[in-house]
């Protein structure tokens, strides 16, 4: 129920939620090396049908959005390749928990609806993206929660095409950290769990990306989830720091 809750807000909004699959998966005993390929599996079947349409709306602005992703990309595969032990993995989950935790409280403030854009150069889209895609394939998320707050505060473009650029980054930052942790040997999943977290996700985000703005309002309930990230968070880090 919370997986399904978890990936009709975050569609609502353009993301996958990846932060919040980790910080619930985190609270139960799953092997701490399932829990960013789990997690990134259900990102892939929230934002995917987002993607598509976005995509139908053509709210993709390629020549901005290539930049960001095209250090995204490999940085993401890297980050889900490199081996990291539990308790290093779980102290950047909680900083990073904390980080997006932050981020979704404030984000009613950072969002304008202004049209106006500021222009910012190749070189640090593809700066900031390759930045915000090692971190999230090394931690496994798709990076989005990170990714919008900062276009919107640079004033990159229209809310709509950063929620649209928001879920490709997270798309194919979610398949890439993906296909790094596949090609490590270490690599192992629970396929019976992961299979119905996917099917209660997919319908979930399925949900979110249509109608769920009717009925819910979005910074209402982002602030809520913000609690409980910054909650688990505080809860990784108390326990592997001290």
């Amino acid at each position: 129920m919370l997986f399904f809750s978890i990936s009709i807000l975050y569609s609502s909004v353009g993301f996958g939620g990846g932060s919040s699959y980790l910080a619930v998966l985190a609270l139960t005993g799953i092997a701490y090396i399932q829990i960013r390929s789990t997690s990134l599996i259900c990102n892939i079947a929230v934002v995917f049908g987002n993607v598509l349409i976005f995509q139908k709306e053509q709210l993709f602005n390629w020549k901005k959005v290539i930049p960001l992703v095209s250090f995204s990309v490999p940085l993401a595969f890297l980050g889900g390749f490199l081996k990291i032990n539990q308790t290093i993995f779980f102290i950047l989950l909680g900083a990073t928990l904390f980080v997006a935790a932050i981020t979704m409280w404030i984000s009613k403030n950072v969002i304008s609806l202004k049209k106006n854009t500021t222009k910012v150069s190749i070189h640090k889209n593809a700066s900031y993206g390759g930045i915000i895609g090692f971190i999230s394939g090394i931690v496994g998320i798709g990076g989005g929660i990170f990714l919008a707050p900062f276009l919107h505060l640079t004033n990159w473009d229209s809310p709509k095409i950063i929620a649209a650029t928001s879920s490709f980054f997270i798309l194919v930052n979610s398949i890439a950290g993906l296909l790094g942790q596949y090609m490590n040997p270490s690599f192992t999943i629970d396929w019976n769990l992961t299979t119905i977290l996917l099917i209660t996700v997919f319908i979930g985000g399925q949900i979110g990306s249509r109608v769920s703005h009717q009925f819910f309002s979005p910074i209402q309930l982002k602030k809520a989830t913000a609690i409980l990230v910054a909650f688990v968070s505080i809860r990784i880090l108390i326990k592997y720091l001290f």
